[in-house]
């Protein structure tokens, strides 16, 4: 991710959770917070209830890439943590990408092509 790094503290995402504006699609929720920073910082999660760890690892590698593939068409300085549902756990890539797409619509992250 060259524009982004992770959000790994506990506290981070528990921030994003409580003051953020969250979205939903089918297969993926996201929350979203302005950070003031010069980068995203994106967080993933995956339940156990979507499926073990085999599964939750496969999808968590999914979303990154979806995300890292397409980061420059999101703006900068924003804590974005994406949720995978269940209905997730059999999709491809092209489908997560597009749900993750979606998403930044939605929250008027992702830049419009003109």
């Amino acid at each position: 991710m060259e524009f982004s790094e992770s959000l790994k503290k506990n506290k981070d995402f528990q921030t994003v959770y409580r003051k953020g504006n969250s979205n939903a699609n089918r297969y993926l929720v996201m929350y979203v917070l302005e950070n003031h920073l010069n980068k995203n910082r994106l967080g993933i999660s995956v339940s156990k209830k979507v499926g073990n760890s085999i599964v939750r690892h496969h999808l968590t590698r999914l979303i990154r890439e979806s995300y890292r593939l397409s980061e420059d068409k999101f703006m900068c300085g924003y804590d974005i943590v994406v949720i995978a549902r269940a209905g997730a756990k059999e999709r491809t890539y092209w489908e997560i990408e597009s749900a993750l797409l979606h998403l930044g619509r939605l929250h008027k992250l992702v830049r419009t092509e003109t």
